[in-house]
């Protein structure tokens, strides 16, 4: 049976240029975590190296792993000695020349209850992920774990309101939102406050639209894409941390910092999730019958 209440924690971190040692501290947060009450816990996208995206390098490919793989292996056992649930997002290798930016949810027996394919890929300047990330093909997916059911989108894909809600019409009542996104150092004084607030405003929306926990755990630092001693060319990036909590009508009831590694402690409480739902039923007044044009690119 699913536990009314539960707390999460988001482990706000810096990434540095061994994946090793970056794989310790995750799991070192995990076990803080956990040591202080969490009962389901989430790390930030790609937290194994600093963002390689800023650059297209084929020798790259080499930081994948399969699922399972060693890196699953580690966490499924963090999740098992812990008895937490564990949402971690990986670089995965499928198949010679076919990579994925996944997420994997570890159920607190360490049970991988399934993943989470990356579906919205973006190429931005210094966001070149379209060169190493295969889209998803499992579609956005709900998963049954010890504390009920919770879906895990990753980073592009907050920007979606489609994707958040196919997640929560199949039941989820929390969105986990790994991410890696920050300022490049030539915009932020023009347009850095702007873009942070879209980027925390859209997330609100997807739990208010779906009646839903929302939590959103990024990276922070300053980071040139160091991988084993070798960075990206370019200005680098500046993650902006401000991992958040939001209830199911938006209001944010736990908040990192901008510029600190951290571990936020928000706790969900499905009841009051049930009292929004029934006061703001944004689900039962779908016009469901009037929505098949949704899935055309643009309506002429």
């Amino acid at each position: 049976m699913a536990l009314q209440n539960f707390r999460l924690a988001l482990i706000q971190m810096s990434c540095g240029p061994g994946p090793e040692q970056n794989m310790q501290r995750a799991l070192e947060g995990v076990g803080e975590a956990a040591g202080r009450g969490a009962q389901v816990v989430c790390l930030p996208e790609l937290f194994q190296t600093q963002y390689f995206c800023q650059r297209e390098d084929a020798s790259l490919f080499d930081l994948a792993e399969p699922i399972p793989g060693p890196s699953s292996a580690k966490l499924s056992d963090a999740a098992r000695r812990h008895r937490i649930v564990l949402v971690a997002s990986l670089f995965e290798k499928r198949a010679p020349g076919v990579y994925h930016n996944t997420a994997a949810v570890f159920d607190n027996d360490g049970t991988l209850r399934g993943i989470y394919r990356k579906m919205h890929i973006p190429d931005d300047p210094l966001y070149y992920e379209k060169f190493y990330f295969t889209p998803g093909d499992l579609g956005f997916r709900a998963h049954d774990t010890e504390v009920g059911r919770l879906g895990a989108l990753v980073c592009w894909d907050q920007w979606y309101p489609e994707g958040a809600r196919l997640t929560a019409l199949q039941g989820a009542n929390l969105l986990l939102y790994p991410t890696a996104i920050g300022w490049h150092p030539a915009e932020k004084a023009d347009l850095g406050k702007a873009q942070h607030d879209a980027w925390r405003t859209i997330q609100r929306a997807h739990a208010i639209a779906n009646g839903v926990y929302v939590g959103v755990v990024n990276r922070v630092g300053f980071e040139t894409g160091n991988i084993r001693g070798q960075s990206a060319p370019g200005q680098g990036l500046e993650f902006w941390g401000a991992s958040f909590l939001s209830d199911p009508f938006g209001t944010v009831i736990a908040e990192a910092s901008h510029d600190k590694e951290e571990i936020l402690f928000g706790d969900v409480d499905l009841g009051r999730l049930e009292d929004i739902r029934r006061n703001w039923p944004f689900l039962r007044d779908r016009r469901i019958d009037s929505y098949a044009l949704i899935t055309s690119r643009l309506l002429d």
